[in-house]
């Protein structure tokens, strides 16, 4: 299938199959070029704020990466064949990366608004789980689905996600909860980067809960994950990550440890969901095993934030849940990165307690409510974001041999894409330099 779209700035651009990728593209005309400055890692401390701003800017692409990032007339300069690329006018436009969201549940099946009116009337989220709510409920949604719903579900969501702006997704399983299942929901995060135009980076998480057939037997269902589960899941080579909610009531830190490690074992690098209802000690677990991330943080110790700085494990904060569930107590953004803590920021999509799309709107409450600076935010919801899933070395920074993944606002200053809260002003998106989103409309 072919599909073409105009404009008086895009030209016309024509796309036959997937993924189309290499492009060479000129993009000039941008009013402010913001973006971290890369380094060796994740950035923390006052490096989370150092924002690279260029006025008049452009940016060269070529097959699909960024060759030349600076002041227009340098790039051009720089650019002889200028005349003979295909060009983009951002027209007085701010351009930043591609926004990284490194915490997502994108497959499943069923919303739960009921749960939703629950939590108003006074039930916390524990309540709804001991009952047999919460991610139990979407469990057996989920597993009754076949796998065309769950693409055509999440499909809806990823392209809602590319119109504002996000160019790569972490997505993990867990509403399965079985071999059948997880494997399902998986491959079904495998057609989706096979067949559209974002990245989707999958993460394995069938310790996301323990399913009804194993209720009060919490051991006995980590065995079958061990035994069973995980050894499907790495024979497919279906994920890159293990992650495990290590939290009261859930899993213990030793089960978590467990679990990790095995998954390590078998190749899959281990994240947490840890410290997001109370202190159980996930961050130190997640210090101890060399997590990618740790995420969540709500309650977090003292010592849990030291050993994650140490450790430059980054720490994925999600305002959206926390608002979302009416907690008026966030992650300590501020101590964390005052300890040294890289610091990154994702929307925690999922049906029950995150139906947040927007990593624009994430940025919006990691000012107003974690107390993060505007360029603090902006770094966690790209460099940081990234490296959050294993990406940071080539996506999450507008700079020469880095992906083209970029987005342009409607914006004549970059602080205003937090400023305006709950607006999207992602004018076009662009993964490898192709324009996969315009004016809020998805081209895939």
């Amino acid at each position: 299938m072919e599909t073409c779209f105009d404009g008086p700035d895009l030209g016309q651009r024509c796309r036959s199959g997937p993924k189309p990728r290499g492009r060479d593209l000129l993009i000039t005309g941008i009013r402010q070029m913001a973006t971290p400055v890369p380094g060796d890692g994740p950035l923390y401390g006052r490096d989370l704020s150092a924002i690279d701003l260029v006025s008049d800017a452009a940016l060269l692409i070529r097959d699909g990466a960024i060759v030349f990032a600076g002041p227009e007339d340098d790039v051009l300069r720089a650019t002889p064949d200028a005349d003979g690329l295909e060009s983009l006018d951002a027209g007085g436009r701010v351009a930043i990366p591609g926004l990284v969201d490194p915490h997502t549940h994108l497959v499943f099946e069923g919303l739960r608004t009921a749960e939703f009116e629950q939590r108003i009337q006074g039930r916390d989220y524990l309540e709804v789980l001991a009952s047999g709510g919460g991610i139990l409920s979407t469990v057996d949604k989920t597993r009754k689905a076949p796998p065309e719903k769950l693409y055509q579900n999440a499909l809806g969501y990823a392209r809602r996600m590319a119109a504002a702006g996000t160019t790569t997704v972490e997505v993990k399983s867990g509403y399965g909860l079985d071999t059948a299942n997880e494997v399902k929901i998986l491959e079904v995060v495998r057609r989706l980067g096979h067949e559209i135009d974002l990245e989707f980076v999958p993460t394995f998480m069938g310790a996301h809960a323990v399913p009804r057939e194993f209720a009060g037997e919490t051991e006995r269902y980590v065995e079958y994950l061990l035994a069973e589960m995980l050894p499907s899941v790495a024979q497919r080579r279906l994920a890159e990550f293990c992650d495990v909610f290590c939290e009261k009531g859930v899993f213990t830190p030793d089960q978590s440890r467990r679990i990790l490690s095995e998954a390590l074992a078998l190749g899959l690098r281990p994240k947490l969901h840890a410290d997001e209802l109370s202190s159980t000690g996930g961050a130190e677990l997640a210090a101890e095993l060399g997590a990618v991330s740790c995420d969540h943080l709500v309650s977090v110790s003292e010592r849990g934030m030291d050993l994650l700085a140490g450790n430059r494990t980054v720490g994925v904060l999600l305002p959206g849940t926390s608002l979302f569930l009416g907690k008026t107590r966030p992650a300590p953004a501020r101590e964390m990165i005052s300890r040294g803590v890289p610091v990154s920021l994702a929307t925690d999509f999922n049906p029950g307690t995150s139906p947040l799309l927007s990593m624009q709107l994430v940025m919006s409450l990691a000012c107003s409510y974690l107390r993060m600076s505007p360029a603090e935010a902006l770094s966690a919801a790209t460099i940081n974001a990234a490296y959050a899933v294993a990406r940071g070395s080539s996506v999450g920074a507008l700079a020469p041999g880095r992906r083209a993944d970029i987005v342009i606002t409607n914006a004549e200053d970059y602080r205003e894409i937090a400023y305006f809260v709950g607006s999207n002003l992602a004018w076009a998106t662009l993964k490898e330099g192709v324009v996969i989103a315009r004016e809020g409309t998805p081209m895939f």
